[in-house]
């Protein structure tokens, strides 16, 4: 049985993600947690296959939570839910171990890959397989290819990037599908969390 760990402080966000994530192909069961103290007892209780977790919340925040899930079970798939300006919050998490981040307006449609993303990563981690940082070396991006990973570490849109960077929406797609290549990533989320761990994005 597949397991959604869902943990923010809001109840309306907490619920309108819980019903979310509830309806993605594969999750048989989403549990719910409003603080990280409670995502903590949660974590350890039901030992979820993915774990949802706001960034920022009262007592010792998700920040702190997903550190603490990542130090007792390294493997585990964590993603960071966040403002999409919140970028020092996420670098913690990335730098602890999370996997990436969704922004807190995200569409059903980035919702429903980045869990699925997660939930395959997660099998596949069982298959040991060579990645770009085995080979001991960050790889090598372009100016523009630098610029919009790092447009999208801030949660910038493709067609938001262009304009900060006087490029068509089409353009800027084609430096992302060239930088995921080079840095071995599924997505964009995937890409920033690289980024972040490689110092690329700050």
């Amino acid at each position: 049985m597949t397991t959604v760990l869902v943990c923010d402080d809001s109840p309306l966000a907490r619920e309108a993600l819980r019903r979310a994530v509830s309806t993605i192909p594969g999750v048989d069961r989403v549990c719910v947690a409003g603080s990280g103290e409670e995502g903590l007892l949660r974590w350890g209780a039901e030992r979820p296959d993915l774990a949802l977790i706001d960034v920022r919340m009262p007592g010792i925040g998700g920040v702190e939570a997903a550190r603490r899930i990542l130090i007792t079970s390294p493997q585990a798939a964590v993603i960071m839910m966040t403002m999409a300006e919140d970028v020092e919050g996420v670098a913690r998490a990335v730098n602890s171990g999370a996997r990436g981040f969704l922004v807190k307006d995200a569409s059903r449609e980035e919702l429903t890959t980045m869990v699925t993303q997660a939930l395959a990563d997660s099998a596949a981690r069982r298959v040991p397989r060579a990645r770009p940082e085995a080979t001991g070396g960050v790889p090598t991006l372009t100016e523009r290819e630098l610029q919009v990973l790092q447009g999208m570490g801030r949660g910038r849109s493709n067609n938001e990037i262009g304009r900060e960077l006087y490029l068509s929406e089409d353009t800027v797609k084609t430096h992302a599908r060239r930088l995921f290549r080079k840095l071995g990533a599924a997505d964009r989320a995937q890409a920033v969390a690289m980024g972040f761990r490689w110092g690329l994005v700050r």
